[in-house]
């Protein structure tokens, strides 16, 4: 593919949060733990069953849940780390003149957190889930998110490692979509998202190889 006339109209980047700005493995590790503390799973048992869901394509998080009746334990924020890169990797998008957003399903507070990862001045625009009204892949959000940018979807590009939140929804709208092949994603086929993302990258480091205004 050609980036450079892939991306020559493209003026908004919106980002995902987990598992593409933010590792959460150690999050997800934890309430596995609290989730089937008392029982007679253990966590190796439940963390391999998670990896196997994803690879079929299933979003391994929640088909655990269902799969051994679990109930669902309060997240970790505490555990959530920034992908070492993202600071970096955001500076050069934002000086080469891209505008940044984020369209993510989050608790409330994520502004908060982003100050406490040093990134919020990066973003213009936040729309999370727990303030929007909607949920991705609701296209809702996407649609709030580019009316608060006064941008056309075509001039904007979707960056996410959910295909069924973040690329499936934003592809419908007619947006630029890159899958980021990070967290449980890294266990799915390439060829699970040939038909809806633009792109397909192994480490949010690509962007700097995509993106060059």
């Amino acid at each position: 593919m050609d980036n450079k006339c892939w991306t020559e109209n493209i003026q908004w980047l919106f980002f995902d949060i987990g598992s593409t700005l933010i590792d959460e493995e150690a999050a997800y590790d934890h309430r596995i733990k609290d989730m089937i503390a008392g029982t007679a799973l253990v966590f190796e048992e439940v963390y391999n069953k998670r990896l196997e869901f994803a690879q079929d394509g299933l979003d391994g998080n929640s088909e655990i849940i269902s799969y051994y009746g679990l109930m669902k334990t309060p997240w970790h924020t505490e555990d959530e780390r920034l992908y070492p890169t993202v600071t970096s990797v955001l500076e050069y998008l934002r000086n080469r003149g891209y505008k940044l957003g984020i369209i993510a399903n989050q608790a409330p507070g994520l502004a908060d957190r982003l100050s406490h990862w040093g990134i919020a001045d990066y973003f213009s625009i936040i729309a999370s889930s727990s303030e929007m009204g909607a949920s991705k892949p609701d296209p809702i959000i996407f649609e709030k998110a580019l009316s608060m940018a006064q941008c056309e979807p075509c001039n904007a590009a979707m960056i996410g490692d959910r295909l069924d939140n973040d690329i499936v929804p934003a592809k419908q709208l007619a947006m630029q979509t890159v899958w980021v092949r990070t967290g449980l994603a890294s266990c799915q086929p390439k060829e699970y998202g040939a038909e809806f993302a633009d792109l397909t990258i192994e480490s949010i480091n690509e962007l700097t190889d995509v993106f060059t205004g």
